[in-house]
């Protein structure tokens, strides 16, 4: 379990989510693609990362960002087993983020100290993760189940619920979702898209980072 000054801290981490406003979900391989991939994060603006376990390698990936980045956000995406929380812990991510909503997953993030974002897609889905005592939820996917105008309706009867919403977020509508209140960030991938990510187009990575970047804080370009 995470000690009370450990940098898993929920409110920290969550306060760092809001602040960055776009969490890039991301597909590596292993370690090496990781510490790169971060790299050309940073120098893209965004010290955020939600390395995903999609591939063999995403705990490695995980871990290498650590030692390689410790100032970024470094997360762990599609975790949907209590087992995959201890190992992603142990790597040392500093939240979870997942697909679905289940119990065991966030239970034992709750041991861990790690805050957890559980993808809803329903009603019943955020009552379900009220009911856990989550307040800020992953809508999953997005696109799918109705994108900003599904916010606007969850929001009604869930005051107070924060949204980060994923699946379908790309630049061209990421304003639309970041400019309704209950979003805390949003989550995608088109800036580290796994064909460059392959490639080993670091530079275009950083760029079309530091692009989203600005999209999601049009008030930095005005001042």
């Amino acid at each position: 379990m995470s000690s009370p000054d450990s940098p898993a801290a929920g409110g920290d981490v969550l306060a760092a989510l809001g602040a960055h406003r776009i969490v890039p979900v991301v597909v590596v391989e292993g370690a090496a693609d990781g510490a790169r991939l971060a790299d050309a994060l940073v120098a893209g603006g965004l010290p955020v990362a939600e390395i995903t376990l999609r591939t063999a390698g995403g705990v490695e990936a995980i871990r290498a960002v650590v030692a390689a980045q410790p100032d970024v956000v470094v997360g762990a995406g599609t975790v949907t087993r209590a087992d995959q929380v201890d190992a992603v812990a142990d790597a040392g991510a500093r939240y979870v983020v997942s697909p679905g909503l289940s119990r065991a997953v966030v239970e034992r993030c709750a041991e861990h100290g790690l805050p957890v974002l559980p993808g809803v897609a329903s009603p019943t889905e955020i009552m379900a993760a009220l009911d856990l005592g989550i307040d800020v939820v992953k809508l999953f996917p997005a696109s799918v189940v109705g994108g900003p105008a599904a916010i606007k309706a969850f929001s009604a009867p869930f005051p107070g619920l924060r949204f980060v919403p994923t699946g379908g977020v790309n630049a061209g509508n990421l304003g639309e979702y970041l400019g309704l209140a209950p979003v805390l960030a949003v989550g995608g991938s088109w800036m580290v898209d796994k064909k460059l990510v392959d490639a080993g187009d670091w530079a275009e990575i950083t760029r079309r980072t530091a692009e989203a970047v600005a999209l999601a804080h049009p008030e930095s370009k005005e001042s």
